[in-house]
């Protein structure tokens, strides 16, 4: 190809990208930054487009022809190209295997388009898709990417199978996102990525409040999925700070102890230092705390086994706990079948190693607070911050805030349940991390 007619494609093929933009924005302009914040490059060995998640890279032909032949594709593949942005599907892959996760990420941003009812994007559902749509929905209220890739994963897909369903959601060349380097830790330009999107995501928040309610009409939920795509993790660890006392604790206090008495009484008296470190430090740690399950037929024991291995673990892998503890651990479906009380980690492993779920039938929180209120009546639980209640939200909550910190657990697929609110809302992305929502109509409120 020739200088000149390579600068001829470059320009036809960011004069269509530009158009698709345009047209967009005139239906979604609470997107406008999103939308605004990609270059163009000409890459003749992409197919069509595909983004890194700075630039579109695209293949002018097969751009041209998909302008000619249909222009709300092509306006399908720029919205498709942003939503990855927006959904961090470029940057949370984590230790997915690659092939099922971009197959996910396809499927959950072409469900979210397909619900759109904006002209630049409608077209009719093809047979297919609303099937594949249909069988999520057994499992799903939304359809996030991690959400899509558990139940795919679940599935067992053949390699045919996969290769199948990668067709019908094929829309755009993935092969430009960031590789994965294997580490634990994402590397420092994957975390620079995401934090763009994170930014451009809260912008657009802010953006679409001025613009109004009138603007949200017929976005088939974009903006709420990007609210709830954007809620920041968080580390058990900080979050249990929230129910942690302060108590004096039997270890050498390095903070008050002043070395330059210490030194003076060694040099002025031999080996008699004037001042010795004191035994007691003042720590603030949790001392009591409650882990409530729900254990009716709409939560799986399978998924309640892995959540009380996990997040036990994690408590005692910490040092957020005093030496001395008291854990209870209640499972309760209408009623409330069994408390068991670990004080250290031999005990946790055990209950952990074989515990069995008691339940199965409906779901009313208010009999694990009535059961606690007992058990500080009878002075088994003094010191109670806070207490944590791993469910899918489908019960009867207390209508009284009690006088503890209340967290209620969910899993990602459950984010659309509300809870009272006096209650913290917080959604397990994985069972190392968390995001926290204030209140019924309250705005999200993170923790950073």
């Amino acid at each position: 190809m020739s200088q000149k007619l390579s600068e001829l494609w470059d320009s036809i093929g960011k004069e269509i990208l530009g158009t698709a933009r345009n047209e967009l924005y005139l239906n979604m302009r609470f997107l406008d930054l999103a939308l605004c914040s990609l270059r163009y490059q000409m890459d003749t060995g992409a197919q069509v487009a595909g983004l890194d998640g700075y630039v579109i890279y695209f293949e002018p032909y097969g751009l041209s022809e998909l302008f000619d032949r249909d222009r709300k594709s092509l306006n399908r593949l720029y919205l498709h190209m942003v939503l990855h942005g927006l959904f961090r599907h470029l940057t949370r892959k984590g230790a997915r295997k690659e092939g099922l996760w971009h197959l996910a990420c396809d499927i959950a941003t072409e469900a979210m388009i397909d619900g759109l009812e904006k002209r630049s994007v409608r077209r009719a559902l093809v047979p297919e898709r609303a099937e594949v749509y249909r069988e999520l929905s057994k499992r799903l209220s939304v359809f996030t990417a991690e959400g899509v890739y558990h139940i795919l994963h679940e599935w067992k897909l053949t390699e045919e199978q996969e290769k199948q369903l990668s067709e019908l959601f094929l829309v755009d060349d993935h092969s430009f996102w960031p590789k994965d380097e294997g580490g634990e830790r994402p590397s420092e330009a994957v975390s620079e990525l995401d934090k763009r999107w994170q930014d451009i995501a809260d912008r657009l928040e802010t953006g679409a409040e001025t613009f109004g309610r009138e603007q949200e009409e017929g976005d088939g939920g974009l903006l709420e999925q990007v609210k709830l795509q954007n809620q920041r993790r968080q580390d058990y660890r900080t979050f249990l700070r929230k129910f942690s006392v302060w108590r004096e604790e039997m270890q050498i206090d390095e903070d008050s102890f002043d070395y330059g008495f210490y030194s003076y009484g060694l040099r002025l008296y031999g080996n008699l230092p004037l001042i010795e470190p004191q035994e007691f430090k003042e720590t603030k740690k949790i001392q009591e705390f409650v882990i409530a399950v729900d254990t009716s037929m709409s939560c799986s024991g399978e998924r309640i086994r892995a959540f009380l291995t996990e997040t036990c673990g994690i408590l005692f892998q910490t040092e957020s706990f005093f030496k001395k503890v008291r854990i209870h651990i209640i499972q309760c479906d209408e009623k409330v079948r069994s408390d068991t009380v670990v004080t250290d980690q031999k005990e946790l492993s055990a209950f952990a190693a074989g515990v069995e779920i008691q339940g199965g039938g409906g779901t009313d929180f208010r009999p694990v607070f009535a059961y606690v209120e007992e058990l500080r009546r009878r002075g088994e639980l003094r010191r109670l911050k806070g207490l944590l209640y791993f469910t899918d939200g489908l019960g009867i909550y207390p209508v009284k805030r009690p006088d503890y910190d209340v967290a209620f657990l969910f899993m990602k697929e459950d984010t659309d349940v509300s809870v009272p609110a006096w209650a913290m809302k917080l959604i397990l992305a994985d069972t190392a991390s968390v995001s926290e929502e204030k209140g019924l109509d309250a705005n999200i409120q993170f923790i950073n």
